[in-house]
């Protein structure tokens, strides 16, 4: 086989990897381990070093973090919050410390810091005069989230020290173990999603707009790193160890090390005492001790070169698989879930993992009975991952795919050249759940207090059969459910009825139809503009409307059809006509002219902006946009963690790749080529 080229290697690489990202972040639904993905980014690094004009800015080696959310005020970081590089091995530990040593004059005596990496929300804390003035998230490294309020709530924070110089922190601010459980149940009490981890529930707790819900979450922040330099101590250790004579928390628990034997040992123990810990760690992190030496060393443009982290392999552990439940998803996909006997694993109990599909359990030879491996992905979801053939007694069962739905008891379906088994009843309890779910998402109607312990509570009660039901619901019905007080109550009323003013496009969104993402539903509702508008179109008028829509392709068009012409899914609509749910949508500033006109757009990925002024703005320049890679796609516009088969789909349909700089650059009528 004929060896990729370094560019095309270096795009494979890059796609992998933003793919990876965009998994891990946005659809919490990761398919690399932490090993592999630092394996492929440890390639990347290698081949940008080899052939450094493949280097550009949207590299992930030049990019730090996620960016700041637009709810909260940005703040700049006098000086950037940078991330760390990671390794797994000895031998990577022994290269850095050779770069290290290379980096300084021959005859420095170098020693190190070795401390738990903690894994929570990274924060920066500024104190002037002694008091504590500002608090903001580490954003996307150079600008953060103003967040003062919020961490002046983190009881362990003090508020005034006794130091007057300018001192700012960085931190990490996390949940113990032992707190989250009962943040956890309180969560459901009001009808809420558990938290995942304590990661989740910290970084989560940090973005709140109400700093009163912040402080019950028992936050709690360490400190790990002073910003100042000779002001303050001359090594990081020290740094540390005065940090903890003026009150302010610090882990309290580092090494000095010269040589790389001892660095060794001193991870070594960090990772035997790893569930001893009160909070998650997921590693060990090395630091050059002298500031001075630090400052020598410097940075690359991601990473210090006086600091790396030794990270942890994924937590594995044993348990026996007792049986196979079939959970239905919004779609009526059902999915294979391993019931465990309890085990400990990654700072929680698990007694439930993913089998994803008939395909998974195929391919691991996974039997009812088994000794079965569980890991979590990305240290979230837990997945069956191996199976211990070796523990077998012959009294294991092979698990069979049910041919009916097991909630409602429909024969399923088998579509030809997919994975997936369906269930076609619409009124399917479990689908229901999940439709009534997805509607109340932030980026469809965007209903608050209405969690999946309530959504299941209304489903099952009969109170609610489709979306449409939530719009009648009284203070009293709602009153009626477990756990129900009536502040809760009238909150869960009062989210509901003012989301009746989100626009047409929200609505469509929430509905579910099949292919109508954001974009296409945004398109569908400027051009029919209300719900009684479209309500009133019959199939022939439907068919001409659709066929006026730019980038509406047989697919999407014939989903449309379908839905519109369902009498189930009519009914649905006109009820929620009947209680004037969701208003006309704003049309945007059309123009005829521009630097776009005749051109289409397709946008994915993490951008600087959010996704619908991108749109607008191509619309405002005369483009147009669509909301998937398409034949007649001119451009598709690549943010941060882009998926593999929107970029395939560029590719095939000769769609070309720019990046947001060049489509502002396009708008402005400054672009070269």
């Amino acid at each position: 086989m004929t060896p990729a080229k370094p560019a095309q290697r270096h795009q494979k690489l890059v796609s992998e990897l933003r793919t990876a990202d965009y998994r891990y972040y946005v659809l919490d639904d990761p398919e690399l381990s932490d090993r592999d993905y630092d394996a492929l980014f440890a390639e990347l690094k290698a081949l940008e070093a080899k052939h450094p004009e493949l280097v550009n800015p949207d590299s992930p080696t030049q990019r730090v973090g996620d960016r700041p959310r637009s709810e909260l005020a940005s703040v700049a970081h006098a000086v950037p919050m940078m991330s760390l590089d990671n390794t797994y091995s000895r031998e990577d530990l022994e290269e850095f410390v050779r770069r290290v040593k290379d980096g300084l004059p021959d005859t420095a005596q170098v020693r190190f810091c070795v401390e738990p990496k903690l894994d929570g929300a990274s924060v920066e804390l500024l104190y002037r005069g002694g008091k504590f003035v500002e608090g903001s998230t580490r954003g996307d490294g150079k600008t953060g989230e103003l967040i003062t309020e919020n961490l002046r709530t983190i009881r362990s924070v003090p508020t005034r020290i006794e130091y007057e110089g300018p001192l700012t922190l960085r931190a990490e601010v996390v949940i113990f173990r032992r707190d989250l459980e009962a943040i956890n149940q309180a969560r459901e009490a009001r009808g809420e999603a558990r938290f995942a981890n304590p990661r989740n529930a910290a970084s989560g707790s940090l973005r709140m707009l109400d700093p009163r819900i912040v402080a019950e979450r028992r936050l709690r922040a360490f400190v790990w790193q002073v910003v100042e330099t000779e002001q303050f101590e001359g090594s990081h250790s020290a740094s540390l160890d005065r940090l903890a004579e003026l009150g302010i928390p610090t882990h309290r628990n580092h090494t000095e090390c010269e040589t790389i034997d001892e660095i060794w040992e001193a991870i070594s123990k960090i990772e035997q005492k790893r569930t001893d810990y009160a909070f998650e760690i997921d590693g060990a992190v090395i630091k050059v001790d002298a500031r001075a030496q630090q400052d020598i060393l410097g940075a690359t443009a991601k990473f210090p070169r006086w600091a790396i982290a030794y990270k942890f392999g994924a937590e594995r552990a044993y348990t026996k698989l007792l049986e196979i439940k079939v959970q239905v998803g919004r779609t009526g996909t059902l999915t294979p879930v391993a019931q465990l006997v309890p085990v400990a694993l990654a700072g929680t109990t698990v007694s439930r993992a993913s089998l994803h599909n008939e395909q998974v359990i195929e391919n691991l030879d996974v039997r009812i009975g088994d000794l079965v491996g569980i890991e979590k992905a990305g240290e979230i979801i837990p997945q069956v991952v191996h199976v211990d053939t070796s523990a077998r007694t012959g009294d294991e069962r092979k698990f069979v795919m049910p041919d009916k739905c097991p909630v409602c008891e429909t024969p399923v379906e088998r579509v030809t050249g997919e994975v997936a088994v369906r269930c076609p009843n619409p009124t399917c309890p479990d689908k229901v759940k999940g439709a009534v779910l997805h509607f109340t998402r932030r980026f469809a109607m965007d209903i608050d207090h209405l969690g999946e312990s309530l959504i299941d509570q209304l489903v099952e009660k009969g109170l609610v059969k489709d979306v449409s039901d939530l719009y009648a619901l009284t203070h009293e019905q709602v009153l009626s459910l477990e756990r129900m007080g009536k502040k809760s109550a009238q909150n869960v009323v009062d989210s509901i009825q003012g989301s009746k003013a989100r626009p047409l496009s929200r609505l469509l969104t929430g509905l579910g139809i099949e292919h109508v993402g954001q974009v296409a539903a945004t398109q569908l509702a400027q051009t029919v503009v209300s719900l009684p508008k479209l309500l009133e179109l019959d199939a022939t008028g439907l068919a001409e409307l659709l066929a006026n829509i730019a980038g509406f392709g047989p697919k999407l068009t014939e989903s449309v059809q379908a839905y519109l012409s369902n009498e189930v899914s009519r009914s649905v609509l006109q009820r929620l006509f009947e209680l004037q749910v969701s208003i006309p949508e704003p049309q945007p500033e059309r123009s005829a002219e521009g630097p776009l006109v005749g051109l289409s757009f397709c946008v994915t990925g993490v951008l600087t902006r959010k996704r619908e002024d991108v749109h607008a703005a191509i619309r405002s320049a005369g483009g147009q946009v669509h909301d998937k890679v398409k034949k007649g796609t001119s451009y598709l516009v690549v943010g941060e963690k882009v998926g593999k088969a929107k970029l395939d789909a560029a590719t095939k349909s000769g769609a070309k790749l720019i990046n947001e700089s060049e489509l502002e650059a396009m708008i402005a009528g400054t672009a070269t080529g």
